[in-house]
């Protein structure tokens, strides 16, 4: 999965047509080229495969030579809210794909955020209880301890983060798509 495409069509979503420009600023003022090492760059060539790959229609704007407009397609809308569900949901060692889903974790309901977090802890706890079954078995600890304290409590700060956000979103924590608004 890429958090390239993810934040791209969701930049471009958020704002119902957008050129490069406005993408790349709408992902600079999350700070996405320092946690995502997103360039402009790379933001263009997205937006190029995105259209390329029928998920983002492409406007010439002639008043404005060389300015393109993007909105997203019917499928583009599937693979954004594919590739979000997956974002939140699954485990990566890659800390961008998460971060990319957060970005747009509003755009779930609340129930539906809760079970994909619920799906994320199941298979955080898993993750903890390997490695705490590695450290275990482990016959040299003394050479591998801080190794494996690091992977212990980045594995115990996962699934304790995690709930948190749970209990935050249960108890009415951020607006959610579907919300009453207020």
């Amino acid at each position: 999965m890429s958090a390239t495409r993810l934040l791209v069509l969701g930049a471009v979503r958020m704002h119902g047509t957008a050129h490069g420009y406005l993408v790349n600023s709408e992902l600079d003022a999350i700070g996405a080229q320092d946690w995502a090492k997103l360039k402009s760059g790379s933001i263009y060539h997205a937006l190029r495969q995105l259209t390329k790959d029928g998920l983002l229609r492409a406007t010439q704007i002639e008043e404005w030579p060389g300015r393109v407009d993007h909105e997203i397609t019917e499928e583009g809308e599937k693979e954004f809210a594919r590739l979000l569900r997956d974002a939140i949901r699954r485990p990566d060692p890659r800390p961008d794909l998460f971060a990319s889903g957060l970005s747009f974790l509003s755009e779930l309901t609340r129930s539906e955020a809760l079970a994909l977090l619920d799906e994320r802890l199941r298979a955080l706890e898993a993750e903890r209880d390997e490695v705490t079954a590695r450290i275990a078995a482990a016959g040299d600890t003394d050479r591998l301890a801080e190794l494996f304290d690091m992977l212990k409590e980045s594995a115990d700060n996962n699934v304790e983060w995690t709930r948190g956000l749970m209990r935050r979103l249960a108890s009415g924590a951020h607006r959610m798509a579907g919300d009453d608004p207020q």
